[in-house]
């Protein structure tokens, strides 16, 4: 835990301090971003106040009072529910705006970690309640320059290894050998393995109507042959094999041995239009040193699709943040699934992947990655331009 850099945010965010809460490890935001063991046993409640100056304090249950000696501040116990209320109220004193892993009606239910009951306690005692989200994101998903140079090694080869795919898609074809969604997902397997990258489930392939289900991941039973004429998309994630690396996740899609039809070139381009309208306005933003919230950055894509008459066929949110996990803790470029109003901050990670799919035709999603740093945004990697020919 850097205590320096927790209160530095808490002051820049003008809260009086944030408070950390766990039973049975129900947030594990909290285990990360304190530096505490995550596999520990937690069988009792505790309380863990950090105020923007000063001292932190522990709040423990008696039977398991070491459980925070390895962080800094002063230490009290409990034994009785009433005893815990009134140490809890009295830790609290002095502060009223008070950060925890919460969120207004659930919008950004990947930091709401706090039940409901807590935060009424919390709140009996005149405390106002405010989301931890950017808070979060500071210190979830800002990245090192190690971390984002790890990021551009996995775009090397993950690109290679989805060139190498493609051949393998049309040499099988052309020569008329037997070639299947899950051999395409298999020979990425190997080649990540080869290339020293890790996944932790996927990488995807899907073939005509499978393309229009976005969470499609053949199987040995399901996998569908992929034959002259057909549509395909593939969906590649990976990392280099280390914990604190970071992801590349990309999507492309092509039709086998023949020339697209003039409505894939519509939907195609529709997506691709999308996906550079969402890139455009996180680049103008970080060029004007304007901040940008992730629920504009999805509005930006989802126009073009909506004003194209696709909008229904967009199911999914424009972007996820990308960190050490795939999805991580970051903001995401969401106003369908969510309201993101958490900011796309500098040095951060995420996708871009607009989609249209036609359930029982096809569908299309183009996915780039973009590394925000102060004053610039950039793509990480190649950015279809039009459907390959495979």
């Amino acid at each position: 835990m850097n205590l320096d850099a927790l209160q530095s945010a808490l002051r820049d965010a003008h809260l009086d301090g944030w408070l950390f809460y766990d039973h049975h490890h129900r947030d594990p935001i909290a285990y990360r971003i304190l530096g505490l063991d995550e596999n520990s046993f937690v069988s009792r409640r505790w309380f863990y106040f950090v105020p923007a100056t000063g001292e932190p304090r522990k709040l423990v249950h008696r039977i398991e009072s070491g459980k925070l000696d390895i962080l800094p501040g002063t230490r009290d116990a409990y034994s009785s529910w009433q005893e815990l209320e009134q140490k809890l109220e009295s830790m609290l004193d002095g502060s009223t705006r008070i950060a925890m892993q919460y969120s207004p009606r659930n919008a950004i239910m990947y930091v709401s970690m706090v039940d409901a009951g807590t935060v009424e306690l919390i709140r009996s005692f005149g405390k106002d309640i405010v989301s931890s989200a950017d808070l979060v994101s500071i210190f979830e998903a800002v990245l090192t320059e190690e971390q984002i140079d790890s990021h551009y090694a996995a775009q090397k080869k993950v690109d290679a290894v989805l060139a190498a795919g493609w051949r393998r898609i049309g040499d099988s074809v052309r020569a008329g050998t037997k070639i299947g969604e899950i051999d395409v997902v298999n020979f990425f397997l190997e080649s990540f393995q080869r290339e020293g990258l890790f996944t932790d489930h996927g990488p995807n392939c899907s073939v005509g109507p499978n393309s229009a289900d976005s969470h499609y991941e053949p199987t040995a039973e399901t996998s569908r042959p992929i034959k002259q004429g057909d549509f395909v998309l593939i969906d590649i994630w990976a990392k280099l094999n280390s914990p604190q690396a970071i992801w590349y996740d990309i999507t492309w899609t092509g039709v086998v041995g023949r020339e697209p039809t003039d409505r894939e070139h519509l939907v195609f381009n529709t997506v691709r239009d999308a996906r550079d309208a969402a890139i455009a306005a996180v680049q103008s933003a970080y060029a004007k040193n304007q901040p940008i919230a992730g629920w504009q950055a999805d509005d930006a894509a989802r126009a073009i699709i909506r004003n194209a008459g696709f909008g229904p066929e967009f199911t999914h949110r424009t972007g996820h943040n990308i960190a050490v996990s795939l999805h991580g803790n970051g903001a995401h470029l969401d106003n369908l699934e969510t309201h993101d109003e958490r900011l796309l901050l500098p040095n951060t990670c995420f996708s871009v992947e607009p989609g249209i799919y036609i359930v029982g035709e096809f569908g299309v999603r183009s996915e780039v990655d973009m590394i925000t740093r102060p004053g610039s945004a950039v793509v990480t990697g190649p950015a279809q331009s039009e459907l390959l020919r495979v």
